[in-house]
């Protein structure tokens, strides 16, 4: 058989044990901050009709999309480019198996055709939340909540989340006149002030054709999209004063109005003010959204920190609506999972020391003649729910020993034939070079006292 040169697809890794254990603590960690907000778990196929993805993200988007076809099927098949589409076709095909409010997690891969480059892949995790059901911005604010308490469960501190309204962005260009094309181009040059500044939006704009007063208006109402001031007072304030130049744009009062209720519910659910700021100039890409948006960034002069958002997401009251008879109010956030692992790397925000490997102890194996002892140890030991592995092969204690070193394996359980005719267990553990001994029928205790780092 022909030798093949082992390669991966572009744009696509391999995650190995010790670096997999460390997404892993990310992950879990964020999943036990979305259950204590009520949130369940659910997963959806790597696989969707294409019919369900297309014509949800706009056109940019769908050419990024992985078609799947294979030879002779009769459906038109790609990979889930994102993880909210599913979430609709799901809760539209099992809606009555559920209830309202529905609140859903899910943590998954997802792919798209986009150019590889340096943190941008093809398959990457997403990590999401969302609501199904609630009208009111008690739901906006309770994503929000849950976005800020997974990032400062993770160590993050030096973030803030940005909020905004489609609503009022919408009115923002019918009180300058923009309506069909013009208010889209509006949007997309506003998504591009964080790359190419406001003195670009400005020119962008100009050369779509809209008159140099009207941009000027714009961008008088837009600021620069820096976080110029953070809080809830701060927020009040500059609401208020789009309240007054607004105030014959009924859509932008009522974006206005929707904004002062999730700024109040997440004051009142302890969310600290410097972690809040209202940013009349974020857009958020995707099409679908209808109401507040909002957008985590992180607070940091660090070159090498700039990654984008940790965190976004908005409402999107229509997207349901796409797979039954009528529509659902919807809210949802996602957190960037990939993102936060790189940062959390390089600032050395795992906790120390975090496990390389998921075996506990490792039960030695003087000779042949004492791996039935050893067998039987272990088992024992898992019967206690302890991680073990026992030797295979034959080499002697040392090599044994450096084997467990190299694994990253704690605990190492000497079990010779002295040990095993006084009916006792010796356990090394490796990072300090401790060793005690135990009777047999204590072991597994003994074992996890020493993983807790008790000096018995």
């Amino acid at each position: 058989m022909e030798k093949i040169t082992p390669r991966l697809p572009s744009g696509m890794r391999d995650f190995l044990p010790e670096e997999m254990l460390r997404r892993q603590f990310v992950i879990e960690r964020v999943a036990r901050v979305f259950e204590a907000f009520g949130y369940e778990p659910l997963q959806t196929p790597v696989l969707e009709l294409e019919e369900t993805l297309m014509g949800k993200y706009g056109a940019d988007a769908e050419k990024l999309i992985f078609y799947a076809q294979h030879p002779g099927g009769k459906e038109k098949l790609a990979l889930r480019y994102d993880l909210t589409v599913p979430l609709a076709r799901a809760f539209a095909l099992h809606e009555g198996k559920l209830s309202l409010p529905f609140r859903r997690y899910q943590i998954a891969p997802v792919w798209r055709a986009e150019r590889p480059q340096r943190g941008r892949f093809r398959e990457f995790y997403q990590c999401d939340v969302d609501c199904i059901g609630v009208e009111g911005m008690e739901a906006d604010a309770e994503v929000i909540s849950v976005a800020v308490t997974a990032l400062q469960r993770l160590g993050f501190s030096d973030f803030a989340v940005k909020v905004n309204n489609r609503k009022l962005l919408t009115g923002i260009g019918m009180y300058v006149g923009l309506e069909g094309e013009a208010l889209a181009n509006l949007y997309r040059s506003i998504d591009k002030l964080d790359k190419i500044g406001a003195d670009g939006v400005r020119d962008e704009l100009l050369k779509s054709g809209i008159a140099a007063e009207v941009v000027a208006r714009i961008m008088a109402l837009l600021g620069t999209g820096e976080i110029a001031e953070r809080g809830y007072v701060a927020a009040a304030e500059q609401l208020a004063q789009l309240r007054q130049t607004l105030a014959n744009v009924p859509l932008a009062l009522e974006g206005l109005a929707e904004l002062e209720r999730v700024f109040a519910y997440l004051e009142a659910s302890n969310i600290p003010s410097s972690m809040v700021a209202f940013d009349p100039a974020m857009v958020r890409g995707l099409g679908y959204y209808t109401g507040p948006i909002f957008e985590a960034v992180l607070l940091s002069a660090d070159p090498e920190e700039r990654v984008g958002s940790l965190a976004g997401g908005g409402r999107y009251d229509d997207l349901i609506g796409l797979f039954r008879k009528t529509s659902l109010p919807t809210v949802g956030v996602s957190l960037g999972i990939e993102r936060l692992i790189v940062l959390m790397e390089k600032r050395r925000m795992y906790p120390e020391p975090l496990q390389r490997t998921v075996v506990q102890v490792l039960v030695s194996v003087f000779n042949e003649s004492l791996r039935s002892a050893a067998l039987r140890l272990a088992s024992q030991l898992r019967a206690a729910e302890l991680s073990v592995e026992v030797f295979a092969g034959n080499a002697k204690l040392g090599k044994q020993l450096a084997y467990a070193d190299k694994r990253g394996i704690p605990l190492v359980a000497l079990l010779g034939e002295d040990e095993l005719a006084a009916g006792v267990v010796k356990f090394k553990r490796l990072r300090d070079q401790h060793e005690s001994v135990c009777p047999q029928t204590e072991a597994a205790q003994h074992a996890q006292m020493l993983l807790e780092g008790s000096q018995v």
